[in-house]
């Protein structure tokens, strides 16, 4: 459901932003430290699992909401869509610099957008259809096919943002058919059901102090997600959506000065042309009389 925007408060608006892109960055350094040792699928459901005692205030509406059949399968459906897209994003974290991982992940609004034409009935003017090709530009940028090997972690990448945005597309269904905070505790609970297999297949006993830093992840994901959502009530897409970037920005810096990765300005420069085709998308989006349909960065992550 869109989230009424108060452009009167635009500071307030990049401010919240800004805090919402430290703690999605927290999220990815976490895992990337602790995150060693670990298969990718327990790491997964140790966050999600741990993230429950989190949904206390969700359990009032979430039972009086209820579930018709059609509703529950399409909530199982968002959830198996997203447990094995964060799967991917954890295999991902792994593998490939931290940059990448953050660029390639302002993908998933693209995708959204060639989602909600063809399985909404979205109609997608000749200025999106131009955008798009404008990102996945940016993506081959980032890529770089035939100059350079394209890794398993970068596969993994790219289909957990098509999953990602199979999620949004499955969440903004199930939006109408019951509260937000219904939407949100669900998706939660069906990810737990859905990594367990998972895990259980190949696990291994974690230490008191990993189970700590997932704890970690769980807190800083859901707090950057309560930012994220005062940032668009205080001010329009179009103000907060180039301060996304920022996450990209303080990426590249988190992994040269911690994890030794280097700077790819490559990386940097892909990463910029999606964010600037993503930010178009969602300034049209965002004009009167349009329904909104492509997620501001952020509304896919973790």
């Amino acid at each position: 459901m869109p989230i009424p925007e108060t452009p009167s408060r635009p500071f307030v608006g990049v401010a919240m932003m800004l805090l919402a892109g430290v703690c999605f960055v927290g999220v990815i350094a976490v895992v990337k430290h602790a995150g060693i040792g670990l298969p990718p699928a327990e790491m997964a459901f140790l966050r999600y699992a741990l993230g429950l005692a989190l949904l206390v205030p969700m359990v009032r509406p979430m039972i009086s909401d209820g579930l018709a059949p059609g509703t529950l399968r399409l909530a199982a459906f968002r959830g198996a869509l997203h447990s094995v897209g964060v799967i991917c994003w954890f295999y991902a974290m792994t593998v490939i610099p931290i940059a990448e991982v953050t660029a390639m992940n302002y993908l998933s609004p693209v995708y959204v957008t060639i989602g909600a034409a063809i399985f909404l009935g979205e109609r997608i003017a000749a200025r999106r259809i131009a955008a798009v090709l404008v990102a996945m530009l940016g993506m081959l940028i980032i890529l770089r096919p035939g100059m350079r090997e394209v890794s398993t972690g970068h596969l993994a990448m790219l289909l957990a943002a098509i999953l990602f945005a199979g999620s949004y597309l499955s969440a903004k269904s199930l939006a109408a058919r019951m509260s937000p905070l219904s939407v949100v505790g669900w998706l939660s609970v069906t990810v737990v059901i859905g990594l367990a297999p998972f895990a259980a297949a190949d696990w291994v006993a974690p230490s008191l102090a990993l189970i700590g830093w997932m704890l970690l992840v769980a807190v800083f994901a859901t707090v950057g997600h309560y930012f994220m959502t005062l940032s668009f009530r205080a001010a329009p897409m179009a103000v907060t959506q180039p301060v996304t970037f920022l996450q990209l920005v303080w990426s590249v810096l988190l992994g040269a000065l911690v994890f030794g990765e280097g700077m790819d300005g490559w990386v940097m420069l892909g990463g910029a042309v999606i964010l600037g085709a993503v930010s178009f998308i969602a300034w049209r989006e965002a004009m009167p009389k349009r329904r909104a349909i492509t997620p501001p960065d952020g509304a896919t992550k973790l």
